[in-house]
């Protein structure tokens, strides 16, 4: 029995029994964190230089790839580290700073991925005043909007989290520090504080989807009244990745905080916190990029940019 005061560091779970699986398990993760890498790192990259892209939607796009960055930065690393050199220790600190995190910007995200529905909404349903309501300074009011509760939520819960004592080991079954794993620690009843804050924001999780689904309504009846065929098929090009992350998201999420507890094992909950944690950061940028032009003509452009530029570099210096 220990107390949280005396802790000094958590347990991860162990990446495999054997070395070989630990190796293996460190070069899957290390490909896809390079893969959320480099497509979230491109998505910024043409936002910010192409100038064609300076447009409330992709402005959002730009915070949306930031905040996916961010998110698997907090927990893959830690996790890739731990496998290569066969450990599974966490300090104290670097738990709360990762918690933190987390939460910031998990509720970051979905904040935007909301206030990305109302963008579509209103330049598919009130086109004539899209300049009005979604102006440049109102872009950033949004975006601030859509950070800022990310972050008050992050303190609400990192602080009540870890005020719980723990009398349960430090050991945290999952691959990073996850709260309801390090709740399962706590003393008793002391946790209800904590789990009633995790119900709040599920419900207010479930508010903001409803309201994206209602949106989405009024977004599709819009777009069917759309006489030209390419008219819709823009629109619909423009919607359906933002429908697709949002479903991604949230039908992870709700799997991870909601489901019974004779469903729980380990095994299946490293499984639901790759899907929910690891995989929406990684497959955001494909998800938008396949279906936009705009995009994909901006990201060849970096990627032709970056080799031409790689290719004098070499010839400078072979010369």
């Amino acid at each position: 029995m220990s107390n949280s005061s005396s802790l000094n560091e958590f347990l991860l779970l162990a990446s495999a029994d054997t070395r070989e699986l630990q190796l293996l398990h460190f070069s899957l993760f290390l490909g896809i964190y390079l893969a959320a890498l480099l497509g979230n790192g491109l998505i910024i990259t043409a936002v910010a230089c192409n100038h064609r892209l300076h447009t409330p939607m992709y402005f959002f796009l730009l915070n949306l790839s930031i905040l996916d960055l961010g998110t698997v930065s907090t927990t893959v690393p830690k996790f890739m580290a731990n496998s290569l050199w066969d450990t599974r220790a966490i300090s104290y600190s670097g738990c709360a700073a990762q918690v933190f995190l987390f939460v910031f910007l998990l509720g970051g995200e979905y904040s935007l991925l909301t206030v990305m529905a109302y963008d579509r909404y209103v330049a598919i349903c009130k086109p004539l005043h899209y300049e009005t309501l979604v102006g440049s300074r109102a872009c950033v009011r949004m975006a601030a909007a859509a950070w800022s509760p990310g972050f008050l939520n992050a303190l609400l819960h990192t602080g009540n989290t870890f005020s719980i004592p723990l009398c349960q080991g430090n050991t945290v079954d999952q691959f990073f520090c996850e709260i309801p794993q390090i709740l399962k620690l706590s003393c008793s009843d002391s946790y209800l504080r904590e789990a009633g804050l995790i119900v709040v924001c599920v419900c207010l999780v479930f508010g903001c989807f409803v309201f994206i689904m209602l949106s989405y309504v009024q977004i599709f009846t819009a777009v069917l009244m759309i006489p030209s065929e390419q008219g819709r098929h823009k629109a619909f090009s423009m919607c359906l990745p933002h429908l697709a992350v949002v479903s991604l998201f949230v039908s992870t999420d709700m799997f991870a905080y909601l489901k019974p507890p004779s469903l729980s094992s380990p095994a299946l909950d490293l499984l639901v916190a790759v899907l929910y944690a690891v995989v929406p950061p990684t497959l955001n940028p494909l998800i938008y990029s396949m279906r936009n032009r705009e995009l994909k003509d901006a990201l060849r452009k970096v990627v032709s940019w970056t080799f031409f530029s790689s290719g004098n570099i070499a010839i400078a210096l072979h010369k």
